[in-house]
């Protein structure tokens, strides 16, 4: 792409000029410097693109300069300029990060290839990792309440292990984004994620879904399929919603577990994985084993690490934080300056129970990006059932009064919180950095529910 900077680093003032002429006339934007010390001075205060690095120059050579610029300007691309380069020069340099190599005498052809290749190469670079981060943002659990923070401990210890993993919450809770925290934490990490909702799937195709299938073994089966076992095979399968699985397929996913071998419907290869399983629910499991609707032998293999994910209203010292996560987010995603929510309106956040979880504040917020009109998002733009509509004539003024004081509440219980969390629940030391007397900071905690363990 014409206009991207590009640092030439060679002791050589002809190879600088000819190099600096070709790529100049390609309308890149060129400087040049003569050795590898004067290269990290400059890359103190420039960002080039690519750079043009001699393996042979007098002081820092090439490969230390090239170790030293990678630790500076690690997304930058680098192609190595050569004289007569060994294969362990070549290694070595490649090791340290190099993108490619261009032989002296420089040959025009080549060399601009090597620049167009190596900047394509350093855009793609950036452009995953901007789609990673994006991907990783969505992803985030979001909270630093004392239920989150544990929610977190939790999937630290489970992650590494091979443990099959249960894990319990209302629906919106969060259940998904659990499971993909324990693979991305996992020695798992570099294979598939694959996600089954079992609750999804007709019970006339959960099979076919999780072992596959044969040709012809069913009607309207016209070619051979895998399952998702088979595509999760050195990875994380996730059932989601497990208690809504048939018996039939229970005895058939409990066999997996136990022998990690199945067979595709209506074939008679066995077929052999390596799969950890996750499973979710938000159904109580044992109420349905009392029912006769669900294998207690399927559920302690797969209750080997039991989870729970708590229900927003449980952890509303994260509101602020989600609203303000998924504000950026849709932001971001519709092209809009990013708003901000009254503390009026903040205050209608704090005091809704939530029944829909994270799943219904997200399209709450959404919706309030793409709908409401001004910058500051107020009361006034709030929907049922967060905010009801009709409020009664000459009750607006109390109305008001009433969700400042809930505000004022819920950041306060917020803020003394993560205070005594900071201060691994010592209550004195609390009291003394609120500025208020330790007693008073007993009843407050009282009034929140909670008894501190530490004086």
């Amino acid at each position: 792409m014409a206009g991207e900077h590009i640092l030439i680093v060679d002791d050589e003032r002809a190879i600088q000029k000819a190099l600096r002429g070709v790529l100049e006339d390609e309308g890149y934007r060129v400087s040049a410097v003569g050795s590898g010390q004067d290269a990290i001075i400059r890359l103190a205060e420039e960002s080039p693109e690519l750079i043009f690095l001699d393996i042979w120059m007098p002081g820092m050579d090439g490969l230390e300069a090239l170790a030293e610029i990678k630790r500076l300007r690690p997304e930058a691309a680098v192609v190595m300029i050569s004289g007569h380069a060994t294969i362990e020069t070549a290694v070595k340099a490649t090791k340290l990060g190099a993108y490619d190599f261009v032989e002296k005498p420089l040959s025009l052809e080549k060399t601009l290839l090597a620049a167009a290749r190596a900047l394509e190469h350093s855009r793609l670079e950036r452009e995953n990792r901007a789609l990673r981060e994006q991907v990783e943002r969505r992803q985030e659990i979001v909270g630093k309440g004392p239920l989150i923070e544990e929610l977190r401990r939790q999937i630290a210890t489970a992650a590494p292990t091979n443990g099959r993993v249960l894990i319990h919450g209302e629906n919106g809770s969060g259940k998904e984004l659990v499971a993909r925290a324990i693979h991305a934490l996992s020695t798992r990490a570099e294979g598939p994620f694959v996600e089954v909702n079992c609750a999804a799937i007709p019970e006339e195709l959960i099979e076919s879904e999780l072992f596959g299938h044969e040709r012809g073994a069913f009607t309207g089966a016209v070619a051979r399929r895998r399952g998702k076992f088979e595509v999760a095979d050195a990875g994380t399968l996730f059932l989601d919603e497990i208690g809504d699985m048939s018996l039939k397929t229970q005895a058939k996913v409990l066999r997996v577990l136990e022998e990690q071998a199945f067979e595709r419907v209506g074939g008679k290869e066995t077929l052999r994985v390596d799969v950890r399983v996750l499973a979710a629910s938000n159904q109580d499991l044992k109420e349905r084993i009392a029912q006769g609707r669900f294998r207690e032998d399927l559920y302690y293999r797969l209750n080997v690490i039991p989870i729970e994910v708590p229900p927003l209203r449980r952890r509303k010292e994260d509101i602020p934080a989600l609203v303000e996560h998924f504000i950026a987010l849709f932001s971001a995603d519709n092209g809009k300056r990013p708003k901000t929510v009254s503390v009026e309106a903040l205050a209608y956040f704090l005091s809704y129970d939530w029944p829909g979880n994270v799943r219904e504040l997200r399209n709450m917020v959404e919706r309030l990006v793409i709908m409401a009109p001004r910058d500051v998002i107020g009361p006034e733009d709030l929907p049922p059932p967060l905010r009801p509509k009709e409020t009664p004539v000459g009750a607006e003024e109390a109305q008001r009064e009433r969700t400042l004081k809930e505000a004022r509440e819920a950041f306060e219980r917020a803020y003394v919180l993560a205070e005594l969390r900071a201060h691994d629940g010592n209550v004195t030391r609390t009291a003394e950095k609120l500025g208020i007397e330790r007693s008073h900071l007993y009843r407050k905690l009282k009034s929140y529910g909670i008894t501190p363990s530490k004086g």
